[in-house]
């Protein structure tokens, strides 16, 4: 894949201080377009700024849209390596067969990822806990207003310099359990990556945080009965020993990490169940003491260690409201893996 590299003539001064989540954006941003009959043409590098969309543009009416996330991490010796980046490439196509838009080879999706990261290679933060966060996403460009698949689409990719996703950093978080709201249903949208999953979730979250919860954990769309995923993490929990994960059934985002997870757990020896897990389950196993560890996985926070649970009335306290010894071991694993502290050894680093 031939990419053109148009450079930005005026570069913005790199960020210092606190970096937040997703609110500073690099230089640069990758642009390919796709059109029936032609294919994926014209990949070029341009510089970050406003897009120029027809308003009857079918990605505003119809929301065939869809996206992923990665992030680029700088060693101590200041290399730059991405984490598994070929399980994203893969999981936008499932995305994009589940809307029907059009697939891009991995190959070429990595080397977009890849030679956008070395243009912006001074953008990736030096700090601790700190990445470049990948946001590849694909968008519907016809202008015409049918429900129907479009025939043109851009495939675009922008960069924004991060630090922690939660405030507090590694400090359990409190999680809502929504008994009213549904985001997603089996043969639904839930395994794809698409913004429509997103918006459904917001008036829980609105719900949420208005309680003192940051995040909403969903319950399976048609009995309510259920634990499905959160909105921006798949969930764990160790119950007796045994780590116990819902079961990917067509309305939980397989994530990445989650399935890192899921092999760093059994290679230490740990049970691992991927079932269908209720939330009766989980309060009864609070009760008798059997629910031990409650922790998310994901891109963005990697590990999410859970100290409170609130399903209608009730509250439930996990491992004292601290982290546990297997979340604890996971995220120093995981993030020792991607910020080179810790050899890999199953080939998940892929390097700029």
């Amino acid at each position: 894949m031939e990419i053109k590299i148009c450079r930005n003539p005026s570069p913005k001064e790199k960020p210092s201080g606190k970096l937040g989540f997703g609110r500073i954006f690099t230089d640069h941003m990758f642009v390919m377009n796709y059109t029936a009959g032609r294919g994926w043409h014209d990949a070029r590098i341009v510089p970050y700024g406003p897009l120029s969309l027809d308003p009857s543009a079918m990605v505003f009416h119809y929301a065939q849209e869809i996206f992923e996330g990665l992030k680029a991490y700088r060693t101590a010796s200041g290399e730059i390596r991405l984490f598994r980046p070929y399980e994203n490439a893969r999981r936008m196509n499932n995305s994009a067969d589940r809307l029907c838009m059009p697939q891009i080879d991995p190959e070429d999706w990595v080397t977009a990822v890849k030679t956008l990261v070395e243009l912006e290679k001074d953008w990736v933060p030096y700090e601790e806990g700190t990445s470049l966060y990948i946001r590849p996403f694909m968008i519907a460009t016809d202008a015409m207003l049918g429900v129907h698949p479009s025939k043109t689409y851009q495939f675009i990719i922008i960069l924004s310099p991060v630090g922690s996703y939660y405030a507090g950093g590694l400090d359990p978080v409190r999680i809502y359990i929504e008994t009213k709201y549904v985001r997603a249903v089996r043969g639904g949208t839930g395994e794809a990556k698409t913004g429509g999953n997103y918006a459904a979730s917001i008036k829980s979250q609105e719900i949420s945080e208005e309680l003192g919860y940051s995040q909403v954990l969903w319950l399976d769309g048609v009995e309510q009965k259920y634990i499905e995923e959160v909105g921006a993490m798949n969930v764990f929990f160790k119950i007796a020993g045994k780590i116990v994960t819902p079961a990917l059934v067509g309305s939980i985002l397989p994530g990445i990490t989650r399935k890192s997870a899921i092999e760093l757990l059994r290679d230490w020896g740990y049970e691992v169940e991927e079932r269908r897990l209720s939330a009766e389950e989980v309060e009864s196993a609070a009760k008798n003491g059997d629910l031990e560890e409650m922790f998310g996985t994901g891109t963005a926070a990697v590990i999410s260690p859970v100290g409170e649970l609130l399903i209608g009335d009730t509250h439930i306290k996990i491992n004292g409201g601290k982290i546990g010894p297997v979340s604890q071991k996971l995220y120093d694993t995981l993030t020792g893996i991607q910020w080179g502290r810790i050899e890999d050894t199953r080939g998940w680093i892929t390097k700029i």
